[in-house]
């Protein structure tokens, strides 16, 4: 066995029911360290371009972090890799919890799920046994219930469950992939491909450990970062009221995405907060995922009124305002029993809510009517409207079915210009980020591979919220004056900064927070934690140039599938409608203001400025000359007349 990683990879093929393992070749390790790094290059290896994202020959890998199950802080997330249903493109989403440090435990750091089985099936990982066994009696459960179901079957508690609900049964297009309840890897798809594959769950049970090359220099260099993040300031206010926390002084910057992105403020905003949560006596626990001092989750419930006894992990930053204020509302309680209904039914909270928000926006525009949405009156704050349409996305009913086909398929559906305020890109909704006014965002959502979103890229650092964060930027570009989000300036070297950072991040198993939100966790101690893991070494330059592999990998997967320039993009709204009111007033992503980021984005990577494709050179330069050479093969290498310019 290796020091740090497992050192096997499960093969699993769904419609021969065969299973098999094998060794992984240190070299990959070394490449691409773990987690999402190692399933990078294994869906490139074994896809080929242009397939159907929900038939067979998707396929769809876990993979837990190269530091996950030790004990280095926040390092307990495992990746999920495909080709996305929402996208057609890249897709990566990762999850906290404790599944991925099952999964070392029990003697794997990855498992790749390929064709599709013809009945329900879930898979049963007891160290070294494994089985494909029948889940005919758990198909069509919820997700509360087949986590519950597992386990009695098999006669365990302590078992972890990543498992899909309704929604990805029924192949909704942003449905979630729930790992032990509460944790999702939510963006773009992934439980929908499980579903086409009629996977339902994967049940893990490990009794093992994970060795580390040099315990005492490791030790000391977990116990120093533990330390390091009990000081940031970042980490202190993430365990007092979790990313909600954040809502209150976004809203007060006019900079939270209310009423689908037409406003960046909502009064009683505070009435949705982290802070609330406390003062309300919603609160009940505050919890962490393996190896996490932060304990950033939170277990909310509603004790009285019409929605007694929901309860719910979170609500989120991101929950509150999909499925809150960008739906024209500020009851804590009905997010609270949305996000819910979303986690029992395996949903993306953010899609699930956007897409409700455009569907408010034709209603109120009269493109669609009582007719079209089965009698909901889908007016701005109609709590019984927004759960209702959760319910029918979930199961595909009636107006739900167009819905579950996200903003992008509907909005194509619908027509009627509708496309203009379907805030998405790459078929992706965007996440709750004011990009108008934070321009460092509009750069890292538009080159995103997997659409306009924070979790590929979490460049929170240029708004100089913190100490850490003005030296993280002054670091970055040479002065701290830089530490402001509303100028385009340096914004290329810092997205491609935290870029590089994130890639580690997820690689190694950390979670963003850690990295890239507090920043006790950084490239010289995550470099040197991996040296004394594994025995392998590696400098700060090095990893950080390893992230950049990583990155640049997943671009040529998009190139692959004939993405270019054209495709980094924002919505329609927020490049062409100026924000409406406060500080940010005025303010755009304009076409022109994300050109010029582009042309220096792309000039930093050693990419074509006219394609936006990775050249031949830096592919070789970052030792994927393989890549290079299939996209020549595919005539999607720049050529070299154009390179020389």
């Amino acid at each position: 066995m290796p020091f740090g990683w497992a050192g096997n990879i499960l093969y699993i093929d769904l419609t021969k029911g065969k299973i098999r393992k094998e060794t992984i070749p240190k070299d990959m390790f070394t490449k691409f360290l773990g987690g999402r790094g190692v399933n990078a290059k294994i869906l490139w290896d074994m896809m080929k371009p242009g397939i159907d994202s929900l038939s067979p020959d998707n396929v769809l890998i876990f993979g837990a972090g190269a530091l996950t199950g030790t004990n280095a802080p926040s390092s307990g997330r495992m990746t999920v890799t495909f080709k996305s249903p929402a996208t057609n493109l890249y897709a990566k989403s990762t999850a906290g919890g404790h599944w991925g440090a099952e999964l070392k435990f029990a003697g794997y750091d990855n498992i790749v799920i390929i064709g599709a089985s013809t009945k329900p099936v879930y898979l049963w990982i007891d160290d070294k046994h494994v089985e494909i066994k029948d889940a005919g009696k758990i198909w069509g459960k919820n997700v509360r219930e087949t986590d519950k179901m597992i386990k009695e079957e098999l006669g365990d508690e302590e078992i972890k469950i990543a498992c899909i609900g309704p929604a990805g049964e029924n192949m909704v297009k942003f449905a979630a992939v729930m790992n032990s309840v509460y944790n999702a890897a939510a963006r773009c798809g992934g439980g929908a491909v499980m579903g086409s594959k009629k996977l339902k769950a994967i049940a893990v049970r490990g009794t093992g450990t994970i060795e580390v090359a040099d315990p005492e220099t490791f030790d000391k260099l977990a116990i120093d970062a533990r330390k390091s993040l009990a000081k940031d300031s970042g980490a202190q206010g993430l365990y007092l009221y979790g990313t909600a926390g954040f809502v209150p002084g976004v809203n007060e910057q006019y900079a939270f995405p209310s009423y689908n992105f037409r406003a960046g403020q909502i009064d009683g905003a505070y009435y949705i907060s982290g802070q609330y949560q406390v003062e309300g006596g919603y609160l009940k626990r505050r919890h962490g995922c393996f190896s996490c001092t932060i304990s950033c989750h939170r277990f909310t419930s509603i004790d009285s009124g019409p929605y007694a006894g929901a309860y719910a992990g979170g609500p989120e930053y991101e929950t509150t305002g999909a499925l809150g204020a960008g739906c024209g509302h500020t009851d804590l309680e009905t997010i609270i029993k949305a996000n819910e209904l979303c986690n029992i039914y395996g949903l993306d909270t953010i899609s699930t809510g956007a897409v409700i928000q455009w569907a408010m926006e034709c209603y109120e525009k009269g493109i669609i009517t009582e007719k079209d949405t089965d009698g909901l009156i889908l007016e701005w704050g109609n709590s019984d409207a927004i759960l209702g349409l959760i319910n029918k996305i979930a199961f595909r009913e009636g107006f739900g079915n167009i819905l579950a086909e996200g903003t992008k398929k509907a909005s194509e559906i619908i027509g009627k210009d509708s496309w203009k305020f379907a805030v998405q890109a790459k078929g992706l909704e965007q996440s709750r980020v004011e990009t108008r006014a934070a321009k460092g965002y509009a750069l890292a959502f538009a080159v995103n591979p997997r659409g306009p979103d924070h979790l590929h890229t979490e460049v929170i650092a240029e708004f100089g919220l913190t100490p850490e964060a003005i030296a993280l930027i002054e670091k970055i570009t040479g002065d701290k004056k830089y530490a402001r989000p509303d100028i385009i300036e340096k914004r290329a070297e810092i997205v491609r900064w935290h870029e590089d950072c994130y890639a580690v991040t997820d690689s190694l198993g950390f979670c963003a927070f850690a990295t890239t939100l507090a920043y006790a966790v950084n490239p010289d101690n995550m470099a040197k934690m991996f040296t004394a893991a594994t025995g392998i070494k590696m400098t700060e330059e090095e990893i950080m140039n390893t992230g950049r592999r990583i990155v640049t990998l997943e671009r040529c997967f998009n190139v692959r599938e004939g993405a270019s320039r054209k495709d980094d993009v924002l919505p329609y709204r927020l490049m062409n409608e100026p924000a409406p009111a406060g500080p940010v007033k005025g303010m755009m992503n304009s076409p022109q203001e994300l050109n010029k980021m582009l042309d220096e984005y792309y000039s930093l990577h050693e990419w074509d400025t006219e394609s936006g494709w990775p050249t031949a050179e830096v592919l070789e330069k970052l030792k994927l000359k393989e890549v290079a050479m299939e996209l020549e093969q595919l005539g999607r290498l720049p050529s070299k007349e154009r390179r020389k310019k």
